[in-house]
């Protein structure tokens, strides 16, 4: 897999014009959602002479439209408009624009260029950047996708502005989980630092420290054969959060779902690698006062181990797989757990967090 060019500004419309003319495409295209196309597309055309220019495609808002549905969109949009394989589609919006654009670009003619412009924290540190892509189906996270890499990023703080809190904070999630992975110094900072009163270009620094622990593990493992599955640290049962929150009808922020689940998986961390209590229950109450709590009941159980028993990363349905910690950067990859070490994880965790 290729590399991906990073670039980390705030002159987003200059980068972009830049890295189009360098490349040459044969037709641009603009995915964003409507929300994106309201609030920041604007903002990009009075700038970017190429955004200006290129044919937009809007597509509905929400982790529920990242489906089949509108990826088909996507796809009849490209062909009735003349894509060809030398077109190119900048995805221009938080996670679910960018995982679902980058997809349809992989698939589109056997693949097109893209570029990605996160517009959210969250997109920022997590969903733009790696390589991975793809769509919700059958009522599973992320079930239909593939690996491959944008030909630039362009991750800026520029559009933060455009954000309401709850949506900093999703983001500012997996900036914790990149912290708990490297080292006590960055996470340290990351606990002392007020997402609520975010400083655009202190913010970019930290998000470039964030990216860059993302960027070392994906160059040595970009298909997550190994190493890679480090970053999954708070994902299994995080994911098991959103696909029951879906069932209900009730969708939650992917941050707040990971937030949470990294809650459950330092406890499993404690009770299988010895992770420091002190540090487990720090965490806890850095996420309960700033997160709240993912409510659910005993009753839950057999449904969220239903949904833990589908993750990508298991090897078998009844094994399922965990990124564990024995302290902050000492992980250990394909850790297993059993329902009833899960369950009582999941005791301990409605016990933190106040339920």
């Amino acid at each position: 897999m290729e590399e991906q060019q990073l670039i980390f500004t705030n002159h987003v419309a200059e980068a972009l014009d830049n890295i189009l003319a360098e490349i040459g495409p044969a037709k641009v295209f603009v995915l964003a959602d409507v929300n994106t196309a309201g609030l920041v597309l604007p903002r990009l055309q009075a700038e970017s002479k190429a955004a200006a220019e290129a044919e937009t495609i809007i597509v509905k808002a929400g982790d529920m439209n990242k489906n089949l549905e509108s990826l088909s969109l996507i796809w009849k949009q490209l062909g009735e408009r003349g894509a060809t394989r030398h077109a190119l589609l900048v995805n221009l919006g938080g996670g679910v624009v960018t995982d679902m654009g980058a997809f349809a670009a992989a698939t589109f003619k056997r693949g097109i260029k893209c570029v990605n412009i996160p517009t959210t924290l969250l997109g920022a540190v997590d969903a733009a950047v790696g390589g991975k892509t793809g769509i919700n189906f059958n009522g599973l996270k992320n079930e239909i996708g593939a690996f491959s890499l944008a030909t630039a990023v362009i991750i800026s703080t520029t559009f933060f502005n455009t954000l309401p809190e709850q949506e900093l904070l999703s983001g500012y999630a997996e900036m914790l989980k990149h912290g708990l992975i490297s080292d006590k110094h960055i996470y340290d900072s990351l606990l002392k630092y007020r997402i609520a009163m975010a400083d655009p270009q202190r913010l970019l620094e930290l998000l470039e420290q964030s990216v860059k622990v993302k960027e070392d593990i994906v160059r040595r493992d970009p298909t997550e054969q190994g190493i890679r599955r480090a970053l999954n640290l708070g994902h299994t049962i995080g994911h098991a959060f959103e696909s029951l929150a879906l069932e209900r009808r009730s969708p939650i922020p992917h941050g707040y779902a990971v937030a949470w689940g990294l809650v459950v998986e330092l406890v499993l961390s404690h009770m299988k690698m010895g992770f420091p209590a002190d540090e487990l229950r720090r965490f806890a109450g850095y996420v309960l006062e700033n997160y709240g709590a993912f409510d659910f009941t005993c009753d839950d159980y057999p449904e969220l181990l239903r949904f833990m028993s589908h993750d990508k990363k298991n090897e078998t349905p009844d094994q399922i797989n965990f990124t564990l910690l024995r302290n902050i950067g000492d992980l250990q990859i394909d850790c297993t757990a059993t329902p009833e070490e899960i369950t009582a994880a999941l005791d301990i965790y409605r016990d933190l967090m106040k339920l």
